[in-house]
C-alpha cells in the first residue's frame, strides 16, 4: 500500500498504535485518542474508572478481561484486539454514551490486575517484538449504575452495610448456639422443605410454613438454612426476633438480604453498591422501593449484562415473621415478596416461616394475594414431631447419664409422660430438657420435680419459666390488639378467652357427667351467641392467638377450639403461672351466668308473635340447660337474679323445659338451682321464692315420671 494511503487511513480512523521496543502495548504517549462506537471514556483530568467485566461470566474479584479475537482488518493489519474497561458515564447503563477523548493507557507495574479510582490501566506490559492494531478501549461501569446522578463522595456498599442487621444472619454471633435439628429428626419435613426449594417448578416459587408456637419453626429453618449453605445454594437468611431490637422491624430486612446476596456475587455486589449511591435516601423508602432498587433491578441489570442468573444462590430465608413488630408491616413485607423477589424473571426461592398470625395467615387464605403462589407447610397440623421429641430426650437423657455415671436415673415411661404433656411440641421438651440438664443440680431430682410439679405460693422451683413467658407475651399482645378495638370497648379479653378454653376443655371436674357434657358441647359459633357478641366474634377474638390454638371445623357451621399446648390449659388454670393474666373459674360462670339470662328474656320478647309452635334454635336450647349449674358457680349475681325473676324469665324457662330437657334429666337442673336458691333466700327472699315455686313444680313432674316408667 503506498505510504500517502496508509497516512490516510491512519488519519481517519485516528488510532495510535503500539511500538515494538519493549514498549508497552499501547502508545504512552500524552496524545489523546478517540473511543471507537463501543463508548467513551473520562478525559485524562476525569477521575480513572471502576472496572468490571460485563460479559457471560461471574466478575471475579481483581479479574481482567481477557482479549476478544477480531476478523482481519481492510488495512491488512495481521491481528486486531477489542479490550473492554469499565467508564463512569452518568447515562442509562443500556445507552452508549458519546465519543470523547480518552487518555491512552500507561504502563503498569501491576500487569493483569483491574485498576481502581486513582490508578492507570495498562494492557500486555512487557510484551515484545509484535505489532497490535485497533485496539477498541470501552468504559462500561454504565452498566452498573441507574440512571441518577451518583454522590461521588459515598461509597454504597459501606453504606448498605450501616443499614443490614448483622444479628438476623443465621450464623451470626448472636444467635450463637441457635437451636437445629438432630440429624435424625424432622427427617420428612426438612426432606419436603428442600424438595420444593430445589424444584425447577416456578408455578410456587414460595414456601410458607406456619406452626404453633414452639413447634420447632426456627429449628427447622437454621437446619435448611445449612443445608441450603452447604449446597451452595443459600442467597440470604433474616431471622427475626421480638427481643433484639435490631431484628425485630422490618426497617433492615431488604438491605441485609441485599448485602448477603451481593456477596455471593462480585457483579451483583457491584450493580447494588451503584445502585445505593445513586439514590442514598433508598433506606428511608418503602419496602418495594427498597426491594425493587436494591434487589431486583440489580439483578435485571446482570441479566443484561449477560449473566446467567440461574447461576446465582436462590434460596432466600425469612424466619419469625410475626417476630417482626406491626401487623401492616408484615403484610408490607409479604406484598414486596410477592411483587419483587417472585418476578418471574429472577430464580430467587423464597420460605418463610410464622406463626400463623394475621398477616400471614390472610395471605395465604383462599382468596389470599399469596394463596395461588404458595406451598404452604402446616406444621402442627401435618406432622406429628412426638417420635422425633422422644428421640431428641432419649440422647440427651443417655449423655446426662454418661456425664453423672448413672444410666438409672430415669426411666422409658418418664420420657414417655413429658412426649404426652409437650402436646407434639418441641419447646415443652426443649424447656423440660434446659431444666434438668442444669449442671449444679441433680438431674433425678429436677426430673422429679418435673413429672409431679403443681405451683403453689412461695415455690422457688420454676421449671417451665421458659414457657410461661412465651405464654405470658403472645397473650399481653394479643390482649392489647383486641381491646384497643373502638368497637370491643368494655370487653375483658382475658375472662373471653378463659370462655372459650374452659368450654374446649371442659376443666369442670366437680360436675356431674351429663352437665360436663351438656357445656362442653357448645360449638364456638353457638357460644358466641350466648356471650351476646357479634357473628364470627370467635374468629376476631382469638386472631392474635392462632399460634396457641386453632378453631376446627366440624360441619356446617360447627367449629370447635382445639388447645395446640396441654401445658397452655396448665397456664391458663393455675394462678401462680398466669400471675396476671389469671382468670379463675367462677368469674367465667358468673359471667356466663348473667348472658345466659339476657339472651334467655330477649330471645322469647322476639318470639311473642310467633306462638310456642316457633321451633327452638340451638343457643337458647344450650342456655336453658347450662344456667342452672352456672348459677350455682356464680358470684354476687343477686341484682341480676332479680332482674331476671321480673321480667317473667322463670316462666318463659318452664314454658319451654319439657321441649329441651327430657323428664329423667331434670335432676341435673333441679339440684343446682335448689342449692343456689336456699343461698338467695336470705339476701333476695321474693325472687328465691318465686324460683321455688318452679323448682317444686319441676320436681312434681320429676316423680311423676319415675312414677310412671
Amino acid at each position: 500500500m503506498p505510504k500517502d494511503s496508509k497516512k490516510k487511513s491512519k488519519k481517519s480512523s485516528k488510532k495510535k498504535y503500539g511500538r515494538r521496543g519493549g514498549r508497552s502495548a499501547v502508545d504512552s504517549r500524552q496524545d489523546s485518542t478517540d473511543i471507537d462506537s463501543a463508548g467513551a471514556g473520562p478525559s485524562r483530568s476525569d477521575k480513572p474508572p471502576t472496572p468490571s467485566v460485563p460479559n457471560n461470566s461471574t466478575l471475579k474479584s481483581h479479574g481482567s478481561q481477557p482479549p476478544t479475537r477480531q476478523p482481519r482488518s481492510e488495512n491488512n493489519v495481521t491481528e486486531s484486539w477489542q479490550f473492554a474497561v469499565p467508564s463512569m458515564p452518568n447515562q442509562d447503563p443500556l445507552r452508549q454514551p458519546p465519543h470523547q477523548p480518552v487518555p491512552a493507557p500507561q504502563p503498569d507495574d501491576n500487569p493483569g490486575v483491574p485498576r481502581f479510582p486513582g490508578s492507570t490501566t495498562s494492557f500486555l506490559p512487557n510484551a515484545r517484538d509484535f505489532r497490535m492494531r485497533d485496539i477498541h478501549y470501552t468504559y462500561y461501569e454504565a452498566a452498573f449504575r441507574g440512571s441518577g446522578a451518583r454522590d461521588n463522595s459515598t461509597d454504597g456498599w459501606e453504606l448498605l452495610l450501616e443499614n443490614t442487621a448483622p444479628n438476623a444472619l443465621h450464623n451470626s454471633r448472636a444467635r450463637y448456639d441457635a437451636p437445629k435439628c438432630d440429624e435424625d429428626t424432622r427427617v420428612e419435613v426438612t426432606g419436603e422443605i428442600m424438595d420444593v426449594i430445589q424444584a425447577h417448578d416456578r408455578t410456587q416459587p414460595l414456601l410458607c410454613m406456619t406452626g404453633a408456637a414452639g413447634s420447632g419453626k426456627s429449628a427447622l429453618q437454621q437446619t435448611i438454612a445449612e443445608i441450603c449453605q452447604s449446597k451452595g445454594i443459600l442467597g440470604s437468611a433474616f431471622f427475626f426476633s421480638a427481643s433484639d431490637s435490631t431484628r425485630n422491624t422490618v426497617e433492615r430486612v431488604v438491605p441485609t438480604i441485599a448485602y448477603q446476596l451481593g456477596r455471593t456475587n462480585d457483579t451483583l455486589r457491584l450493580c447494588i453498591k451503584a445502585a445505593v449511591e445513586d439514590d442514598p435516601l433508598i433506606f428511608s423508602q418503602s419496602l418495594p422501593a427498597q426491594m425493587s432498587t436494591l434487589i431486583m433491578q440489580p439483578s435485571q441489570r446482570c441479566e443484561v449484562m449477560g449473566m446467567d442468573l440461574t447461576t446465582l444462590p436462590y434460596a432466600i430465608l425469612i424466619d419469625g415473621l410475626d417476630e417482626c413488630t406491626g401487623e401492616d408491616r408484615q403484610a408490607e413485607l409479604l406484598a414486596a415478596v410477592k411483587e419483587c423477589l417472585l418476578n418471574n424473571s429472577l430464580p430467587f426461592r423464597v420460605f418463610i416461616a410464622s406463626r400463623p398470625e394475621w398477616a400471614i395467615r390472610t395471605a395465604l387464605e383462599p382468596g389470599g394475594h399469596l394463596c395461588k403462589m404458595a406451598y404452604h407447610i402446616r406444621l402442627s397440623d401435618q406432622y406429628d414431631a412426638s417420635a422425633d421429641m422422644r428421640r431428641y430426650l432419649q440422647r440427651r437423657f443417655e449423655d446426662i447419664s454418661l456425664r453423672i455415671n448413672d444410666p438409672e436415673w430415669f426411666s422409658e415411661g418418664d420420657i414417655e409422660t413429658l412426649i404426652t404433656a409437650g402436646s407434639g411440641q418441641f419447646i415443652y421438651v426443649a424447656v423440660v430438657y434446659k431444666y434438668i440438664s442444669e449442671r449444679r443440680a441433680s438431674p433425678a431430682e429436677r426430673l422429679k420435680i418435673v413429672l409431679a410439679w403443681t405451683p403453689h405460693e412461695g415455690q422457688a422451683t420454676r421449671p417451665f419459666e421458659a414457657l410461661d413467658r412465651l405464654y405470658t407475651n403472645i397473650l399481653l399482645a394479643a390482649k392489647n390488639a383486641y381491646e384497643a378495638v373502638d368497637s370491643h370497648h368494655g370487653r375483658d379479653f382475658l375472662l373471653l378467652l378463659r370462655v372459650y378454653q374452659l368450654n374446649a376443655t371442659g376443666r369442670r371436674s366437680s360436675l356431674p357427667s351429663r352437665v360436663k357434657r351438656n357445656q362442653v358441647d357448645f360449638g364456638a359459633e353457638v357460644l358466641s351467641v350466648l356471650l351476646r357478641l357479634e357473628a364470627r366474634a370467635e374468629g376476631i377474638l382469638l386472631s392474635d392467638v392462632r399460634s396457641l390454638l386453632t378453631l376446627e371445623e366440624h360441619g356446617i357451621g360447627r367449629s370447635y377450639l382445639r388447645l395446640y399446648h396441654k401445658s397452655l390449659s396448665d397456664f391458663l388454670d393455675q394462678p401462680g403461672r398466669a400471675k396476671d393474666l389469671f382468670v379463675p373459674e367462677f368469674r367465667v360462670d358468673t359471667h356466663l351466668a348473667k348472658c345466659l339470662m339476657q339472651h334467655i328474656i330477649e330471645y322469647f320478647d322476639s318470639l311473642a308473635t310467633k306462638g310456642d309452635s316457633e321451633e327452638l334454635h340451638s343457643p337458647v336450647k344450650k342456655a336453658i340447660q347450662s344456667l342452672p349449674t352456672f348459677l350455682d358457680r356464680a358470684h354476687a349475681i343477686d341484682d341480676e337474679v332479680v332482674e331476671f325473676t321480673e321480667k317473667g324469665g322463670w316462666q318463659k324457662f318452664d314454658n319451654v323445659l319439657p321441649r329441651v330437657v327430657p323428664r329423667h334429666r331434670l335432676d341435673d337442673l333441679i339440684l343446682p338451682l335448689r342449692r343456689f336458691t336456699r343461698a338467695l333466700k336470705d339476701r333476695k327472699p321474693e325472687a328465691a321464692a318465686v324460683m321455688s315455686v318452679f323448682i317444686d313444680k319441676w320436681e312434681n313432674d320429676r316423680r311423676q315420671h319415675h312414677a310412671t316408667h
